[in-house]
């Protein structure tokens, strides 16, 4: 009877030990998608403001129809959060480049 009960607690140990493994790798994936979809929406919030800045008459503090000239402090986007960071690149007269680094090793980019 020993022996029974003896294999049954190393059993149950090997259980747990894999179950926490599987735990632990599945809470990492979860936490990477979770990133890359909070630095996806900073994305689209600075697309938005930098649309909205576009369309703007220059006479009004706007961009005139033209993307030269925006920087993240001109539309009064947030650079870096907890969930990572934004920055505007590529910077043309009709379109522009966004780059999300997040925090979880995340990296999008998108272009207007």
């Amino acid at each position: 009877m020993g022996q029974q009960q003896l294999l049954l607690v190393v059993l149950a140990v090997a259980v747990t030990g894999i179950l926490f493994v599987v735990g632990i790798k599945a809470f990492g994936q979860n936490a990477l998608q979770a990133n890359t979809n909070a630095v996806l929406q900073d994305l689209t919030t600075v697309a938005s403001q930098a649309q909205a800045w576009f369309r703007k008459p220059s006479m009004l503090g706007g961009g005139g129809r033209s993307f030269m000239g925006i920087t993240m402090g001109r539309i009064s986007a947030v650079k870096v959060n907890e969930n990572g960071t934004c920055q505007i690149t590529g910077v043309k007269a009709n379109r522009i480049t966004l780059i999300g680094t997040g925090s979880e090793n995340v990296r999008i980019w998108m272009q207007i």
